[in-house]
């Protein structure tokens, strides 16, 4: 017994020495395996700490400990990428990781939830094959775009580096239906950016029998182009009733590609 307590009680400690170094913006310095049974990241899959190495153009995350979060959670991938081959992949920023309940949404598919929390285009571009061409994917849904604009990207920047993941996407299998969904409304300000970047987008797949648009903004503005708290209640990401929304939206389309079919 007063072994096992000495063992909760190191392992709770040595999880607030990470958090503290997280706080106090040591991610660097950190090593990448952080979480019990993972293996360390590779690292040529870790975040770049040049922002050169990414491709496209656009900003990146500024949030210090976002490098090690990024390493964590695609450790996490690394270790089910087996296992996820096959699925219906949802690829995104922190709106498609928080959707938690996303299998009891769609219990006749199997799925693989890709989304990384603060991830921009540039970093979904940078990661695409490891974290979705490998799993030779059965479709992909792609939301990504929300942080460029948040941290003052240009929507045509958002919108190129948008047009070459789904060049990529075309090219590992070009029978693979490819869902793009438009980026939500979110807090006042930002609204003539995201109806920009949205309207590049449609233009930019217009005609694209392998792309299918999800209108994930109009369901969701206001008049004035926000999102409301009953359904963002950060004005940023949604919740169960917005998560519930955009199944809905979902729904048809999945019909009409045939992808309810498949079982976890």
């Amino acid at each position: 017994m007063k072994t096992s307590y000495l063992l909760h009680s190191a392992r709770r400690w040595i999880r607030i020495a990470i958090v503290a170094a997280l706080a106090a913006g040591c991610a660097d310095e950190l090593p990448a395996q952080t979480s019990n049974g993972l293996a360390p990241l590779p690292e040529s899959m870790r975040y770049p700490t040049n922002q050169a190495l990414l491709p496209g153009k656009g900003p990146i995350p500024s949030w210090k400990p976002f490098p090690q979060l990024w390493a964590r959670r695609r450790a996490e991938f690394l270790q089910h990428r087996d296992q996820d081959k096959g699925a219906v992949v949802f690829l995104g920023d922190s709106i498609t990781q928080g959707w938690n309940d996303l299998p009891k949404q769609f219990p006749d598919m199997k799925i693989a939830n890709r989304g990384i929390g603060g991830d921009t285009t540039r970093g979904v571009w940078f990661r695409l094959r490891e974290d979705v061409l490998d799993l030779d994917p059965k479709a992909v849904i792609l939301l990504i775009g929300t942080n460029d604009l948040g941290n003052n990207g240009d929507p045509e920047d958002a919108a190129n580096n948008i047009q070459s993941i789904l060049a990529a996407l075309r090219a590992s299998n070009p029978k693979m239906p490819i869902v793009l969904c438009h980026v939500m409304p979110s807090k006042p300000g930002v609204a003539d950016r995201i109806k920009k970047l949205n309207a590049l987008l449609d233009a930019k797949v217009k005609g694209d029998r392998q792309v299918t648009v999800c209108d994930t903004w109009t369901i969701y503005a206001t008049p004035e182009g926000t999102c409301t708290k009953e359904e963002f209640p950060d004005m940023l990401h949604p919740n169960k009733a917005g998560y519930e929304k955009w199944a809905a939206a979902l729904k048809p389309i999945f019909a009409s590609l045939k992808l309810e079919t498949a079982t976890n």
